[in-house]
């Protein structure tokens, strides 16, 4: 929300659709790799197995089916609807899907506070410690679990495709800031079925099958497979909609921007689908090797939150940013995040990793030099040469891409 509120009007007033963009635009075209490398395969990647682990236990739930069969028939069934269908089928269906699941995680609430002996009986056998918004462990675990996930929505791109894919800055804001509301407001609900069906699902069960579980058996058939429908529906949007991100950076900041600015439409369309197929892959690989979900997810947007968003706040406010400093902060950070939990210290390496970018960037930004390269803006109040271009310039090049 605080992306969409304070940055929707100066990102698409400087006409920049992705992280790399921005870097390229104001450092040169080399120090886009790094935000391109990170969203396209230590946040795409794990991210789209995700979908694909979480469809495998709708189809393990629902049909009984091989979780192993379900993971590779959910990879088959993602990637056809990737290359044939594209960005347009995943706005059509999200759009659908998101009314389903909305409605259905309402039905779905009433349903497991019916069957857990209603509300009283629920909070009786339940621990106090799944009762309080800080946990067994208390705040201190709470806000290091926020550092390390929260920043990164500062620079997620799915959220920048959103703010450019509006008609105007105004519905940008608008919708997106309505969307993220309803959204808060409903998230009490997954953790509010969660913690009812403690009741009533099998002590063994696995965390990642109890959705799945409470809706084919506490639903009525012809209801709960409407719900499994949306849901099945929401995790392909979800990993079309990772796999096309990790696809245009590789097409369009790595390949297009670094190895062949002159390519042509038919080189660009093959690279692209040539991508699609390589993240798609690699998510595969990474869905089977895959055993803690949360931990998976935490890791990809803590690394990136890290290593990106203090050079993505610098370039927009602070002209004495250099392109030394923000690479040096990048790769420092990166590393820092990485090689930390080797020195065993106690420490999650998310503290180090941010005062390493923040240090290392205001440090090496004073010691160093502008390079030629270099448009020297804060581009929150100044514009890139990319805000000036034509728009009908823009819109050919948007639908050479497409």
């Amino acid at each position: 929300m605080l992306l969409i509120f304070f940055f929707s009007r100066p990102l698409r007033r400087q006409r920049l659709y992705t992280l790399a963009d921005l870097f390229s635009e104001r450092f040169g075209s080399k120090t886009g790799i790094i935000p391109s490398v990170l969203s396209a395969f230590i946040y795409s990647v794990p991210t789209t197995a995700l979908q694909i682990v979480g469809m495998s236990t709708v189809f393990s739930i629902a049909f009984n089916m091989n979780v192993k069969t379900g993971i590779v028939l959910s990879f088959i069934l993602i990637l056809g609807f990737t290359i044939l269908g594209g960005l347009v089928a995943t706005i059509v269906t999200d759009a659908i899907q998101s009314v389903i699941l909305i409605a259905g995680i309402v039905m779905l609430a009433y349903a497991a506070l019916q069957f857990g002996g209603g509300m009283e009986h629920i909070l009786s056998n339940t621990p106090r410690d799944f009762l309080t918004p800080l946990g067994a462990n208390g705040l201190g675990d709470v806000l290091l679990f926020a550092l390390s996930v929260a920043p990164f929505y500062l620079v997620w791109q799915s959220t920048w495709q959103r703010i450019f894919a509006s008609k105007t800055e105004d519905i940008a804001i608008k919708a997106g800031l309505t969307g993220y509301a309803i959204t808060l407001c409903i998230s009490v609900l997954p953790y509010s079925i969660g913690i009812m069906a403690r009741q009533f699902v099998p002590a063994d069960i696995h965390p990642d099958l109890i959705f799945s579980y409470v809706t084919v058996e506490m639903l009525p058939p012809y209801i709960g497979g409407i719900i499994l429908i949306g849901l099945l529906s929401a995790l392909m949007t979800g990993a079309d909609s990772f796999i096309l991100q990790g696809s245009s950076n590789i097409t369009q900041d790595l390949y297009h921007r670094l190895l062949n600015p002159n390519a042509t439409e038919k080189q660009m369309m093959f690279v692209s689908r040539l991508s699609v197929v390589i993240i798609s892959v690699l998510s595969l690989a990474v869905a089977f090797a895959l055993t803690d979900i949360v931990s998976m997810y935490q890791w990809a947007l803590r690394l990136s939150a890290t290593t990106l968003v203090f050079p993505f706040l610098a370039i927009m406010f602070w002209k004495r940013t250099t392109n030394t400093a923000v690479i040096s902060s990048m790769l420092l950070a990166c590393f820092t995040t990485i090689l930390w939990p080797l020195l065993h210290t106690g420490i999650d390496q998310t503290i180090p990793g941010f005062i390493i970018s923040f240090c290392s960037l205001v440090i090496i930004s004073l010691w160093t030099k502008h390079s030629s390269s270099e448009n020297v803006i804060a581009v929150y109040w100044e514009d890139l040469p990319s805000a000036n271009r034509k728009i009908d310039a823009i819109d050919s090049a948007e639908n050479k891409a497409v």
